[in-house]
């Protein structure tokens, strides 16, 4: 399980912020921005996401304060399935859902998918990450890649 950070690690796609002042349609193009730098994604692959979430509310805002700032599978410009991991010290406001609930995140994995089967192993990976409350606990203090890597190892997810 701990693949998933060490991937992430290994590939560079994490970044840390403070987020004072963050829009939810910035702190989108900032955990993506790692991947925009190895081409993983296109420089407004952003807008898709943004788009989608307009259109459809903060359906990716979970419990913990978690993110998962998504689009449809292929969109255009995806080029490599992957997930950008950021944390940021202010809580980043997405507004309220349809049920007039409240969202806010700081901690993001924003995916990218451009082959279907890795994206539905990504997100399967994810599924297990975001209930495991001390990973998510210990993932929102994390401010360099060897806190993500501690953190994987300190409370690994059940397979």
């Amino acid at each position: 399980m701990a693949d998933i950070f060490k991937d992430i690690v290994e590939k560079k796609h994490y970044s840390f912020i403070d987020g004072e002042g963050v829009t939810w349609q910035e702190a989108v193009r900032l955990s993506l921005l790692p991947l925009v730098e190895d081409g993983s994604v296109s420089e407004d692959f952003h807008e898709e996401i943004v788009n989608c979430i307009e259109k459809y509310g903060p359906y990716m805002v979970f419990d913990h304060n978690v993110a998962m700032p998504h689009t449809t599978e292929n969109a255009k410009g995806a080029f490599k399935t992957g997930i950008g991991f950021m944390v940021t010290e202010k809580m980043i406001d997405f507004g309220y859902d349809e049920d007039g609930e409240h969202k806010e995140a700081n901690l993001f994995f924003t995916l990218s998918s451009a082959n279907p089967d890795e994206h539905t192993d990504n997100i399967m990976q994810l599924s297990n990450v975001f209930v495991n409350d001390d990973l998510l606990d210990a993932l929102q203090a994390a401010r360099t890649p060897e806190d993500i890597l501690k953190a994987a190892e300190d409370f690994p997810c059940e397979e």
